[in-house]
């Protein structure tokens, strides 16, 4: 076995060519193995392999320990093409699985279900070859401590790679425990964090107003996005530049939001015909997805494209919302009004199929001249602008353009268009579907449900606030534990898993924003009962931050923090936004003191990190610049505070009602009149009892 010494120890560096590791066809197995009985789609769909996979817990770990072998821990998720592709090269192959089950204690994990164990053996990938990604396929001693990680292994590759981890192990395992040790040293590492100080306002303030012009190098004004490609949609980098725009007047930020945007509506990561977006493109222009759909890109989507509206009554934004929770509503929702967790991005074993079309596809749907058009607008050529002379829609022309070349008015292309969808939609719908993963996850919920709420706020339609509810509910009763704390996942008819630091943030804000929505305080009681669960079992006092994983829950090799951004906001920012929240709504100086702690001790951060740190960036927008707390007080409350809604105010702490409920609302009912208070920073404009007086007194901080 080759190895080479750099830093962290031994690391594997050449796959050898193995004698004997040539592979008879795969064979076809009767029997289902203990994956059969998971909860996860995810790990169901291995039911089927002569893997002898476990899932991660005692069991696993115990019979690794009593056998003296070393674990192998694989983890993917439902929707991850390379993840099925590796599947059905090695992990169905009858050799393979004889030479990990001799060999080895087999592992599957659903990285959804699990993000706990995916962060620990992600870092360690990182660590070790300086990349990570799914499938991630770790090996690790029987106590769960990692010694080499990678990701995607073609089966040759693979078969080489188990024939010297199988060698290393017996002949050389002492330099395997020091690999092992110096991997989850650095693991532990990673997650340090400096006991706290404290920042002055001062201090904030400067920070503050240098992050923009440290971010706009890595903006990509011309195509959106962050600048290169792969190009990930990262809403939450653009919601912290409509914020910068909202207080700042600052035209370049909107103006970077609008392309990017503007592309990704355009492009072929959203789906013309349904709508919803996938999870990411492969390239700089948005045009060629990665096509599985996931919950939470298009929840945090329908946020920001919602924001986007309120803020310039872009109808195209709104179409995009309409759109997109339409696909929601259709595909992705649970007759108990939960929200299931993803497509797939393939359908007949291939990536794409059911989403792309051949021209003669089209022509064969449409009649000549809807097919001429719609060719033109989508960039549907002959040769086919992707695979195999097949075609990804995305917007090739501007709408005048293409009514000027066909002549026709602009408002005859639209309905033509939209007929030509329709014919098109109906004709997809035939075709064999992605699978679907069913499994309704509490975190990702949250941010949809947030998404409807600011769908509702945006353009005003009742439904989307009965949707909201519905979940809200489904949430309550099924996921909400009776000691106070909550379930991670529910399928098959129940919940499961602990939950993590993500569940309880992301469901805090979205039952405060319920109860803006409403003014029931049982969501905002139930928000901050969430709150002070994780701030008994996740809060670490040393550091002011909080682990992403409960004390109650199976310690693993490393307790980490979620700090940074990603596809997700941070956990741990997500938490500070709700301690500020409800600081503010309970007039707490101890929640109000926690967050305020924990984003001047990250501040100096902010500018190295760029857009990383944008929900941080966030909540030092409002540190700074100090929310509206907006009473709408009387019976039309709701009706009035809906109104004021109809705009974007970032931040903003809306409450009232027909009840003094509230510090913040007391003395403030008056018997027969709707009344509307715009406070700030503990001090009241006059009184108004109209939505446009109010509004004035919200444009002129």
């Amino acid at each position: 076995m080759s190895v080479v010494s750099k830093g962290l120890g031994w690391v594997v560096l050449a796959v050898l060519v193995c004698a004997g590791c040539s592979s008879p066809a795969t064979e076809n197995t009767e029997s289902l193995n203990r994956l059969a009985k998971a909860s996860s789609p995810y790990l169901r769909e291995h039911a089927d392999n002569p893997v002898d996979w476990y899932e991660w817990g005692d069991e696993a770990l115990a019979k690794a320990a009593s056998e003296g072998k070393p674990l192998i821990i694989s983890i993917g998720y439902a929707s991850c093409h390379w993840c099925h592709v590796m599947e059905e090269e090695s992990f169905m192959d009858t050799t393979v699985a004889r030479i990990m089950n001799e060999n080895f204690i087999a592992i599957k994990i659903d990285r959804e279900e699990r993000p706990d164990v995916d962060q620990v053996y992600i870092d360690a990938a990182q660590l070790i070859s300086g990349r990570a990604g799914w499938p991630l396929n770790a090996f690790a001693l029987p106590n769960g401590k990692p010694f080499y990680a990678g990701t995607y292994f073609p089966k040759d590759q693979w078969i080489n790679l188990l024939s010297q981890i199988t060698t290393a192990y017996k002949e050389d395992i002492t330099n395997v425990r020091k690999q092992a040790d110096a991997v989850t040293d650095g693991i532990v590492l990673n997650d340090m964090i400096s006991p706290q100080g404290t920042a002055e306002q001062a201090d904030i303030l400067s920070v503050y107003n240098t992050i923009f012009a440290g971010w706009e190098p890595e903006l990509d004004y011309l195509s959106g996005g962050l600048a290169g490609a792969p190009k990930f949609p990262m809403p939450v980098v653009w919601e912290f530049l409509l914020q910068e725009h909202k207080q700042n007047n600052n035209e370049r930020a909107l103006k970077v939001v609008s392309t990017t945007l503007d592309a990704m509506a355009a492009g072929g990561i959203y789906d013309h015909l349904a709508g919803g977006f996938a999870r990411y493109s492969t390239d700089a222009e948005w045009r060629v997805p990665h096509f599985e759909k996931m919950l939470y890109d298009n929840g945090q989507l329908v946020s920001l494209y919602a924001h986007a509206y309120q803020l310039t009554k872009n109808e195209a934004y709104a179409r995009v919302v309409e759109e997109t929770l339409s696909f929601v509503g259709d595909e992705l929702t649970s007759p108990q009004s939960g929200f299931y967790s993803s497509l797939n991005a393939d359908s007949e074993g291939e990536e794409g199929t059911f989403y792309v079309w051949t021209k003669a596809g089209i022509e064969a749907t449409l009649d000549t001249e809807s097919a001429e058009l719609f060719c033109d607008y989508f960039g549907v050529t002959e040769e086919g602008n992707w695979e195999h002379g097949k075609n990804v829609l995305y917007k090739q022309t501007q709408l005048e353009e293409l009514a000027a070349k066909h002549a026709v008015t602009a408002d005859a292309a639209i309905l033509a268009l939209e007929k030509s969808r329709k014919k098109l939609l109906e004709a997809r719908n035939k075709r064999i579907r992605p699978s679907l993963d069913d499994k309704i996850l509490t975190s990702w919920n949250a941010l949809m449900l947030s998404g409807y709420l600011d769908a509702y706020w945006a353009l005003g339609k009742p439904e989307y606030l009965d949707v909201a509810l519905k979940n809200a509910e489904f949430l309550k009763k099924n996921m909400i534990r009776s000691h106070g704390g909550l379930w991670r996942s529910y399928t098959n008819g129940g919940p499961s898993i602990e939950a993590f630091l993500d569940d309880y943030a992301f469901l805090s804000l979205a039952f405060i924003e319920l109860y803006q929505a409403t003014f029931d305080i049982r969501w905002l009681e139930q928000a901050r009962s969430l709150a002070d669960y994780a701030i008994a079992h996740f809060h670490d006092s040393s550091t002011g931050f909080f682990y992403y994983t409960s004390n109650t829950s199976e310690q693993l090799v490393a307790r980490k923090f979620e700090i940074a951004d990603q596809v997700i906001p941070s956990s741990n920012a997500a938490m500070a936004e709700v301690l500020f929240k409800l600081g503010h709504y309970y007039e707490s100086a101890t929640y109000l003191d926690m967050s305020v702690k924990m984003v001047g001790s990250l501040s100096k951060d902010f500018t190295q990190s760029g857009p990383y740190f944008a929900k941080w960036a966030s909540l030092m927008g409002l540190l700074v610049n100090e929310p509206f707390e907006v009473a709408v007080m009387g019976p039309d409350a709701l009706e009035k505070s809906q109104l004021l809604m109809r705009e974007h105010h970032p931040g903003m702490l809306l409450m009232g009602g027909e009840s003094e409920n509230l510090p913040l609302l007391e003395n403030k009912l008056i018997e027969g009149e709707t009344i509307i208070y715009v406070c700030q920073n503990k001090v009241c404009k006059l009184p108004v009892k109209s939505v446009e007086l109010a509004l004035k007194q919200l444009s002129n901080n």
